[in-house]
């Protein structure tokens, strides 16, 4: 099995008071949480990527959380993942590492990237039945007013039209772009499947929220 998930933010402290005010007494407290919630889900011979901002810890610290996950690790760079430039990370618990990747799930096209992408590639294509086969996968904005901004951006692209060659009339045009954040799911890893609901409902309900 695949899991995906985003902004863990381990020994990130300050997130439990601003931006994400995750509520939890202290950072030691957050990440057994962390943890616990992650190896409910995950077995050892599944597959997790993380999609960016893993830990602030410094390369050992980040090496004591790591050893305590269930699973293959896959890592997408964030832009708060400086243990990776320390010494003493040990990359070898991890399947990969890259700043982007690109990889197939159950004959759907997914995008990895720590950064939203507007314009991602394979956007339009489409499986023969007509239904859209790629999904764009990120992380980095939370829950803040980027992330409004992202779900903006979506509405006003799905509801825009365009030509497409060989198909009658104008087409409209697909956007699927789904944010990770931990949070969003309870800081449980989910699949791609899971993580497609999961928008969906979430959208669905800011849309009511501003109506």
């Amino acid at each position: 099995m695949r899991y995906y998930i985003a902004d863990l933010h381990f020994y990130h402290e300050s997130l439990n008071a601003r931006m994400d005010c995750r509520g939890f007494a202290d950072g030691s407290e957050m990440n057994a949480y962390m943890i616990r919630q992650w190896n409910k889900r995950v077995r050892p011979n599944d597959e997790v990527v993380i999609l960016g901002d893993l830990s602030v810890g410094k390369g050992k610290a980040t090496n004591a959380i790591v050893e305590q996950l269930n699973g293959k690790l896959c890592l997408v760079e964030g832009n708060h993942d400086l243990f990776l430039n320390d010494r003493q990370f040990d990359r070898s618990r991890f399947l990969w590492i890259k700043p982007y990747a690109e990889l197939h799930d159950n004959k759907r096209k997914v995008i990895l990237s720590h950064y939203p992408i507007f314009c991602y590639n394979g956007q339009y294509r489409k499986k023969k039945d007509g239904s859209d086969r790629t999904y764009m996968l990120y992380g980095h904005v939370h829950n803040t007013y980027d992330e409004y901004l992202v779900d903006q951006f979506q509405r006003i692209t799905r509801e825009s039209k365009r030509p497409v060659w060989g198909a009658e009339g104008l087409q409209n045009i697909p956007c699927h772009m789904i944010n990770c954040f931990c949070m969003f799911s309870g800081y449980i890893p989910l699949t791609l499947d899971e993580w497609i609901e999961n928008d969906r409902q979430r959208r669905e309900n800011l849309l009511n929220a501003l109506t």
